[in-house]
């Protein structure tokens, strides 16, 4: 049931998009704060009762209208009154606003809002008026945020796990950035410890001539063909350029210290060379080697021992990690003396709060989420100040990758697994990167080759670029007719709301600065890729029903209008993904 009040009263004469600078939800909310202070005011809501944290939110279903909100509803308990009513007197209480042309009163007490035209058109303005800053916030202040990722050990080619972390960790960099923050790229190599001298090992072998399954060949060595290309390069004395150093292969196979090096510096530039295939960079490449060689480790241990979280026992330190909610004690440094691998991991941080990261997210594989507690314990006993909830975990499951139905598990040169690089080369960068990152992160993901190389409306990516495209030709054919485009009439026709395909896309161009925010909020760039092939579907369904080259000049003018405001809206959502916006396909 529903109940029709009309437009609003006559207090404040302004428009939701006048400055173009908030979100209607947040501009609607402070209209409706107003309302709810004016019936305090008048006597209407005890003066002391609070603000209760409702909602603005689009009506699942929009035949109900534009927005909607329960205020009324978590008022009336509190207030002691009937929620309908309270409706009613909250819709009178209104400021005037000249963006809204209705509120209706439905259910047990909803109200729902209904924009006006000329609203639809300032919100088009907007668009325009903004351009590639239209959809971006500044909440984040200019605050700095360090975001790790990737972080693989420098022992073989980047898998396709590694690919999902890269997707993710820099579409959540990209996403931050759009919400005012400062962000800090930063990849942490564990270039030392058991896996690394396994790799010197894996070299060394294969350097001696040593192939696997051969007597001598080590138990833990690397088995991947690449291996062999890592001890060809040392033994024929190849330079390897590294952050400006210089590592060369010496040739001698008894040297394991010469062969840790250059198998180290190899491999790094190797996955160097595959992320900037895949479109990641980096700010800040951090070594876990030189937490150890700049005494870190060992200050951190001797911080949280003069704190009294430490103990002996069995011969090993202990960090008491259940004063901090953990659900056991951690060993620190086991009785052979070396550390756990969670101790670096807390001098690590440390090191980012250190750093002036006001926030640290870390991109992991959900099977590192054993270590997540005791981190945070270990850094809320140093004492520092630093934030319980720091640093901020976003953990990502495995992936799959099938091609004619079945798993493809294995990559020739790696030997044991898929590498991101067979990813590029067979589906290209644009794909790779929208399927990995198209899911919530603790989702399992299904990479399809066949479907993310074909060009048909089932492949998502290709669905949202060729929708740019289209509105690209569009242009094109403009030009080739010799027809005028005039934007500024275009933005002064007043657009027919009761045409269903008009209006559902014009709220779909305006969502978008709630999905950046969203996004950003909570960590999840994926709502990028569902918010653009909703509007690529909104704009497919608007030009199978409208010609836009048409003789009538307002109507032209106007459809463009719309068009070219759609074309902005998906290559700034397609730049958050790290995803080209291409004008031919």
């Amino acid at each position: 049931m529903r109940a029709a009040i009309g437009p609003v009263g006559h207090r404040y004469n302004v428009g939701f998009f006048a400055s173009g600078t908030l979100p209607v939800k947040s501009q609607l909310r402070d209209l409706i704060d107003r309302a709810i202070a004016a019936l305090r005011e008048a006597g209407t809501l005890p003066a002391d009762l609070a603000t209760p944290d409702f909602v603005v939110e689009r009506p699942k279903d929009r035949a109900h209208g534009d927005f909607s909100t329960n205020a009324a509803m978590l008022l009336a308990k509190p207030a002691r009154t009937n929620p309908r009513a309270l409706a009613q007197q909250l819709a009178g209480a209104l400021p005037a606003n000249d963006d809204i042309a209705s509120v209706e009163i439905a259910g047990p007490g909803f109200l729902n809002f209904r924009l006006t035209p000329a609203a639809w058109l300032r919100q088009l303005r907007a668009v325009h008026g903004q351009g590639a800053a239209y959809g971006r916030n500044g909440s984040g202040g200019g605050r700095t945020a360090g975001v790790e990722y990737v972080s693989a050990n420098p022992t073989g080619p980047l898998h396709v796990g590694h690919g999902r972390a890269g997707a993710i960790g820099d579409c959540i960099a990209r996403v931050l950035e759009a919400n005012g923050w400062n962000v800090r790229r930063e990849f942490y190599y564990n270039d030392a410890g058991v896996q690394i001298e396994n790799l010197a090992r894996s070299v060394q072998a294969r350097a001696k001539g040593l192939k696997p399954g051969d007597e001598g060949w080590p138990a833990e060595a690397y088995n991947g063909d690449y291996i062999q290309d890592v001890a060809d390069a040392y033994l024929r004395g190849e330079a390897v350029e590294i952050e400006g150093q210089t590592i060369t292969g010496k040739g001698d196979v008894g040297d394991l210290d010469a062969i840790r090096r250059f198998a180290v510096a190899y491999l790094r530039r190797e996955q160097n060379a595959d992320l900037e295939a895949f479109g990641v960079s980096f700010d800040v490449y951090f070594l876990e080697s030189s937490l150890y060689t700049d005494g870190k480790v060992e200050e951190t241990v001797r911080q949280l021992t003069a704190n009294g979280y430490t103990y002996e026992k069995d011969g090993a330190l202990w960090l008491r990690t259940t004063d901090f909610g953990d659900d056991k004690d951690r060993v620190m440094r086991k009785s052979d003396g070396t550390y756990t691998y969670f101790v670096p991991d807390v001098a690590y941080h440390l090191s980012k709060w250190e750093r002036g990261y006001e926030r640290a997210i870390t991109e992991l594989g959900a099977d590192h989420h054993g270590s997540l507690a005791r981190v945070k314990a270990g850094l809320q006993a140093l004492g520092r100040g630093i934030p319980k909830d720091y640093p901020e975990y976003v953990l990502h499951q495995m992936v799959t990758v099938m091609r004619g139905g079945q798993e493809v598990k294995l990559s020739k040169r790696a030997g044991s697994y898929v590498t991101l690089r067979d990813l590029i080369d067979e589906v290209g960068r644009d794909a790779t990167r929208w399927f990995l990152v198209a899911r919530k992160p603790d989702s399992q993901l299904v990479f399809d080759i066949d479907l993310a190389r074909s060009q048909s409306l089932d492949n998502p990516v290709y669905y949202v670029q060729l929708s740019h495209a289209r509105i690209c030709g569009l242009m094109r054919q403009l030009a080739e007719r010799g027809l005028e485009f005039d934007l500024e009439n275009g933005l002064s026709q007043e657009p027919d709301l009761g045409d269903q395909a008009l209006r559902d896309l014009l709220i779909d161009i305006s969502r978008y600065p709630e999905i950046v925010a969203a996004a950003g909020t909570s960590l999840e760039p994926h709502l990028i890729a569902a918010y653009l092939l909703e509007l690529a579907q909104s704009f497919q369904t608007y030009y199978n029903d409208h010609q836009f080259l048409v003789d009538d000049r307002d109507q032209r003018d106007a459809r463009l209008a719309l068009a070219l405001a759609v074309r902005q809206v998906l290559a700034n959502g397609l730049g958050l993904l790290g995803v080209s916006a291409p004008e031919r396909m």
